[in-house]
């Protein structure tokens, strides 16, 4: 590809307008749509889509039925009833097919208190637009729309060699659920991009995670003689420090530089903790839920086997959990680890694209956190990069924003980078 846009990537790239980017990121900023009730936000971008001129699909998948049926159902974390997808196709169907993809749902706000702004109100401020799910990722959704947008009226989806497609799935925060059952439905293509915040560099490769819920026994006993009981919380440290110890060992075995830049590319943490029914009662039982890094490589079955040995270990190693083994279940996302190389067409012509469209050449990275990402490449055999709007050290937080700038320039690369790719010619 040239250094510099020409023709129709150059139409669409200038055709992204600034102003109705910045509508849309709003709307969809004020349309709550916490995991689990994201109906409201997916009628919203298929009236968007149905006014830009794309063909809109909707895909409805019952939650239960699926979670019983597909073997490789990647898990929940909050009740659901429905699972909205909406796609939007632009071009000729039957050539290539790429995609551009984002997830609508949101984490839910916390603590009210802790926000200068209304979550929901979607103020710009300094350059930056603040909400819930304005970085995580409604910003990168409004990126596809004006870039979807921009193909229109500049001309460019006229005359595509193919199609693109744009698909807004659910339940990606707990999961992934929405990208598979949109996968299930034949949402697959040569290429895809998700606008995940990356601060606009190239996520060719990322880690992945699973939760994990622990019930650690103990035996109880009054108070005044505890030294008659066992304390589950005592044992639940017994089994904390054995989990550092094989996230020290986990992470230093890693060598790809793609991960090993990212100091602590598979944490643990522990992140609930219930036990106690009685402040003079030893306790007799501690239920803790936590998230296992899956490294890069793994699925997030190889993790499982890993975690599972880990604490067999530490129990066997311990007298009375020997007797009295903790149990481990899996009870919510199951995020397998995904990569493409950085040869790879994709990475090579988005770089090239994002260079000659905003005058820097991305960097190609690693990320620790799971996404849906992992599902395109596996399930759906979809080489895929993350490339989008914002830092990820905003999302899931209070004053959760993205820059605006961000939000255009993406729609401008995405846009420039569609036209070339789907060109009829050169």
């Amino acid at each position: 590809m040239a250094d510099v846009l020409t023709g129709a990537a150059r139409r669409a790239a200038d055709a992204v307008d600034p102003a109705r980017t910045l509508a849309d990121l709003g709307r969809l900023v004020r349309t709550p749509s916490v995991t689990g009730d994201e109906r409201a936000v997916q009628d919203l971008v298929a009236g968007i889509l149905e006014q830009i001129g794309a063909t809109v699909e909707r895909i409805e998948t019952d939650p239960a039925e699926f979670a019983r049926t597909d073997p490789d159902w990647p898990g929940q974390e909050m009740p659901r009833t429905e699972l909205p997808v909406v796609v939007g196709r632009l071009g000729r169907p039957g050539g290539r097919r790429i995609l551009l993809v984002g997830h609508t749902d949101v984490v839910p706000v916390g603590d009210p208190a802790a926000w200068s702004v209304d979550p929901w109100g979607a103020e710009v401020r300094d350059g930056s637009l603040f909400g819930r799910g304005a970085v995580d990722m409604k910003g990168g959704c409004a990126s596809i729309l004006a870039a979807v947008r921009a193909l229109v009226e500049s001309g460019a989806a006229a005359d595509f060699d193919g199609e693109v497609v744009a698909a807004f799935v659910p339940s990606e925060e707990d999961g992934g659920q929405g990208m598979l059952a949109a996968i299930r439905a034949g949402v697959t293509g040569e290429m895809a991009i998700i606008t995940e915040p990356t601060d606009m560099d190239i996520v060719i490769a990322h880690a992945g995670a699973i939760i994990f819920r622990l019930t650690v026994p103990g035996r109880a006993a009054h108070a005044s003689m505890r030294r008659e009981g066992v304390s589950a919380l005592d044992k639940l440290g017994v089994l904390i420090r054995a989990l550092e110890a094989d996230e020290a060992e986990r992470n230093a075995a890693e060598t790809d530089p793609l991960m090993t830049a990212l100091g602590l590319p598979y944490p643990t943490i522990i992140g609930i903790v219930r036990g106690g029914e009685w402040a003079s009662t030893v306790m007799d039982q501690v239920v803790a839920d936590g998230r296992y890094g899956v490294a890069l490589g793994e699925t997030w079955r190889d993790a499982e086997t890993r975690l599972r040995a880990c604490i067999a270990a530490a129990a066997k190693a311990d007298p009375f959990l020997r007797d009295h083994p903790p149990t481990v279940e899996l009870v919510g996302g199951k995020f397998s680890s995904a990569r493409v190389p950085a040869d790879h067409p994709l990475p090579v012509s988005l770089a090239d694209a994002a260079t000659a469209t905003l005058g820097r050449q991305p960097a190609l990275i690693g990320e620790p956190y799971g996404a849906d990402m992992r599902l395109l490449v596996t399930e759906g055999r979809t080489p895929t990069v993350i490339f989008g709007p914002g830092h990820i050290a905003s999302a899931h937080s209070a004053d959760e924003s993205v820059p605006v700038d961000d939000v255009v320039a993406c729609a401008r690369v995405l846009a420039a980078w569609v036209a070339r790719e789907l060109a009829t010619s050169g």
